[in-house]
């Protein structure tokens, strides 16, 4: 189908190329993320920062995912960001599949994708002298055509993932050990050993990820975009792109650094009453606890108990982002869950912690001087935002690169403690070690804390004026921007 649609449209490819236009633009870069709301946001962010270059920028989607986005994005200023809203046939799941794997849905958007994001690409070629596609490492397929439709086009990867942890999957099959980059053989003897992999995906994700790659791989993109900081992994990321032979690759990240402003909580303040809890809080005196949107602690009835046991056991005042079980959200109730098992324990902590049965917003929490500890299921965003504040990491890794993202905060970085072994994946985690570990994090661990607050010091003038995540950038821009 994607063929025949590139061959009816040669035609309009010809005129668009060939007819002039007094409206034609330099540089136009469009946005392909993956429906994901941790992929959206990061390619979000990545808009505004080149949209303050004075670039257009247009952000392609399903309006679903769009609006959601945008509707988080409580401090971000998207305004000069030109939105294209796709309706996408429903998700209907496979009724003789028993596959649980929460990405389907997002899948079936990406496949989805290709049509409207090829008839776009062709819409901007007609305003442009040259289209800038930079998209998600999962989003390949929707842009397979892009330099057949177009010569103006140039494709570009983002990936939305740690250097370190890209490595660790490119090495994981034949190496099983990660080699020490230059800056760090003081500290490692030995090479890094790299956790297993298995269990990380399902098997419809792998499958999903295999193919992506082949597409990314086939359309020989012009460069790549990491969310990485060369503060916090460079040694890795050059390691990566000698692997992969990388003619061109730009290291952006903490992408919010240039987006969100840091006084952002006076204007959300009103919102969110865990902002106002805080204020009343001691210094790093609170733990805070979320574990993603992908799973909910709410399915995991067994784990559910013994966490909150272990939080109690620990006496720390906390606030819980408590996800919705997946079958409440899809409108299925399934017995003991969610609201019933943690009735008590809300009884039991009040005045010491707070719930929260929504979107939070969490990097306003990791800034605020009352958080100190973080319990994480070690996404790569929520890792970055919790370095960039100085606040060490509980880590809790559950699937995908969470993984490796907690070997680098535990092991490489050294600012956090280990709570859920990805080694014992299948395991209950306990109470008792459960409250161990917060009370290392929130109570003995000095050591753990001064490294992240010196990260986190280096980590903010990445992206200052002359700082290395902010000269990337402006290579990056310089090089869309050239007049050859």
């Amino acid at each position: 189908m994607a063929f025949i649609y590139a061959t009816r449209h040669s035609k309009t490819q010809m005129d668009t190329e060939t007819r002039p236009s007094v409206e034609e633009a330099p540089v136009i870069v469009l946005m392909v993320p993956f429906p994901a709301y941790s992929h959206m946001n990061q390619l979000l962010q990545l808009s505004c920062l080149i949209s303050s270059y004075n670039i257009p920028v247009h952000y392609a989607g399903s309006s679903i995912h769009n609006s959601l986005v945008k509707n988080r994005a409580y401090d971000l200023d998207y305004s000069q960001i030109q939105f294209h809203d796709f309706e996408i046939p429903p998700f209907v799941p496979d009724p003789a599949s028993n596959s649980k794997e929460y990405l389907l849905p997002y899948f079936h958007v990406t496949w989805h994708l290709l049509l409207p994001v090829g008839k776009l690409i062709v819409e901007l070629a007609s305003k442009a002298k040259r289209i800038i596609i930079i998209h998600d490492a999962l989003t390949s397929s929707a842009v397979q055509h892009a330099t057949s439709i177009t010569a103006k086009a140039e494709t570009y990867v983002f990936e939305p993932a740690t250097a370190f942890a890209v490595l660790c999957f490119l090495c994981a099959e034949k190496e099983k050990t990660l080699p020490v980059p230059s800056q760090l053989e003081l500290e490692f003897k030995d090479k890094i050993e790299i956790p297993s992999v298995e269990g990380a995906f399902g098997d419809e994700t792998s499958k999903f990820i295999t193919r992506q790659g082949k597409f990314m791989r086939s359309s020989s993109p012009s460069g790549y975009l990491y969310s990485a900081c060369k503060v916090i992994d460079g040694g890795f990321l050059d390691l990566v792109a000698k692997k992969e032979n990388y003619k061109k690759v730009w290291a952006v990240g903490p992408l919010h650094q240039f987006t969100y402003p840091t006084n952002g909580r006076n204007s959300i303040k009103s919102r969110y009453e865990c902002l106002e809890w805080l204020d009343k809080q001691e210094r790093n005196s609170v733990l805070y606890i979320c574990f993603g949107s992908m799973i909910s602690m709410a399915d995991l009835d067994q784990q559910l108990e013994k966490l909150a046991d272990g939080l109690e056991k620990s006496e720390a005042k906390f606030i819980w982002v408590f996800t919705e079980p997946h079958n409440k959200k899809e409108g299925v109730d399934e017995g003991k869950k969610g609201h019933e098992l943690l009735q008590g324990f809300e009884e039991r902590t009040k005045g010491k912690g707070m719930m929260v049965r929504d979107w939070a917003p969490q990097l306003e929490i990791l800034r605020h001087q009352s958080t100190g500890g973080f319990l994480s299921h070690c996404g790569w965003n929520s890792c970055v935002e919790s370095i960039s504040c100085g606040v060490p990491i509980a880590t809790w890794p559950m699937h995908s690169d969470q993984p490796m993202n907690a070997l680098l905060i535990t092991d490489v970085l050294k600012i956090g403690v280990t709570v859920k072994e990805w080694a014992r994946r299948d395991e209950v985690v306990s109470a008792e070690k459960i409250s161990a570990a917060v009370k290392t994090l929130m109570d003995e661990g000095h050591e753990i804390r001064t490294r992240a607050k010196d990260l986190a010091a280096k980590v903010q003038s990445a992206t200052a004026q002359e700082g290395v995540s902010r000269l990337e950038c402006n290579s990056f821009i310089a090089h869309i921007t050239r007049q050859t």
